[in-house]
């Protein structure tokens, strides 16, 4: 059996402390097969590379569907002007759309990127993932702006949606609430019944302070939000506490793995409180989608300190500059350099791989795996830097 023996500056596995000088064996398929050192092969026999390998990158959260929409949206406006941006330009040749879905694929899988989280509202995306080599778990999201009137005919038209999506070769699909401020109790009811045990859910959470404001207060930017709309806002606000409370109690018994996204402006209290109820949760941040429509990050401090199982997406075309994860890490490591590459590799990788339940397969780079494999340029120190690229390697 002919067998690839690859080694670089570091090797970056994914699950703990990064290898000097280590090699990976890789069978004819792209299996790893063993991890060793150089010490253990004669130099003729290695491919040698400048950098750190690392496992292909997981985009834990991305709007594949909008990716006709980029640059069409003004940066730093808040998220609820860009929500409004967003819902009023979706009118464009589908011929245009399904060659912008085409091409975003193709960006994502020249980044590495070997496994998605991606949203959908409609069944644009699924020709592509049934050919793309990238592996697919599509959450077909459902709102009904609150109004349990619509919540019915929205699920309805959700699970025929959700029928089109692609399924097989390792892509996995479900039903899934938009975000707190967006599902009444009956749709969320609707969906928990219909989502089978051990799956994974992807909630929008805490992007804004407006949000908080409205589930505490009453208050705040999303009172004329919903009156645009033509919407009424709900008579059991104001619920008193932060918005993934009203969730927890929405989705009582936590048999998923929950994927709450962004999580902006979430405290430390919520973090803690989440993972108590359930401890199969990963908090999906999208850093350059933040900054874009925020102009904010996270304090991803908190995260840390609270042993949260963080994991990167970037979001849509529509608010991001790129479909690049090795992007959204250089930014974390430009504005909180405190965190240690390792950590960053993890997130990338292992923790978005484990929210989708792809991490028999996907997210580290150990034996029996065919994980994907990706070089990435670091500078002298061994650090990222803003010109690190990424090459796919296996």
């Amino acid at each position: 059996m002919k067998t690839r023996k690859i080694t670089a500056d570091w090797i970056f596995t994914g699950t703990g402390s990064p290898i000097k000088e280590g090699v990976l064996v890789l069978n004819e398929e792209g299996r790893i097969v063993q991890l060793s050192s150089r010490a253990n092969f004669d130099p003729s026999e290695l491919e040698i590379f400048q950098g750190a390998l690392v496992p292909g990158f997981v985009n834990a959260h991305c709007h594949l569907e909008l990716s006709h929409m980029k640059g069409l949206v003004d940066t730093g406006t808040g998220l609820l002007p860009f929500l409004k941006s967003v819902v009023s330009m979706r009118d464009f040749p589908q011929e245009q759309i399904e060659e912008a879905i085409r091409q975003a694929d193709e960006e994502m899988q020249k980044n590495g990127i070997v496994a998605v989280g991606d949203i959908s509202n409609k069944a644009d995306t699924a020709n592509i993932k049934k050919q793309s080599p990238i592996r697919y778990y599509t959450f077909v999201e459902l709102f009904d702006f609150m109004q349990e009137v619509g919540a019915e005919n929205t699920f309805q038209q959700g699970k025929k949606v959700l029928e089109e999506q692609a399924e097989g070769n390792g892509n996995e699909k479900n039903l899934t609430p938009h975000a707190p401020y967006t599902v009444s109790p009956r749709l969320f009811e609707l969906i928990r019944n219909h989502l089978p045990k051990g799956k994974s859910l992807s909630i929008h959470n805490q992007e804004t302070a407006e949000e908080d404001k409205l589930f505490k207060n009453k208050t705040g930017g999303f009172l004329p939000f919903f009156s645009d709309f033509e919407a009424q806002v709900p008579e059991f606000l104001p619920f008193g506490k932060s918005s993934p409370h009203y969730l927890m109690q929405q989705l009582p018994k936590p048999d998923f793995r929950l994927l709450l996204v962004h999580n902006t402006c979430t405290t430390k209290e919520d973090i803690e409180t989440v993972q108590a109820y359930n401890p199969q949760t990963y908090w999906v941040s999208c850093p350059n989608a933040n900054l874009y429509i925020e102009n904010r990050l996270p304090s991803y401090k908190l995260f840390l300190e609270a042993g949260a199982k963080v994991a990167l997406g970037t979001d849509s075309l529509t608010s991001n500059w790129q479909l690049s994860i090795l992007e959204e890490m250089k930014t974390i490591a430009r504005y909180q350099s405190f965190i240690p590459l390792e950590t960053l590799v993890e997130w990338a990788c292992l923790n978005g791989a484990q929210a989708l339940g792809f991490e028999k397969e996907l997210g580290s780079l150990e034996p029996g795996k065919k994980p994907g494999i990706n070089l990435i340029s670091l500078d002298k120190g061994g650090r990222l830097y803003p010109k690190s690229e990424v090459k796919v390697i296996a």
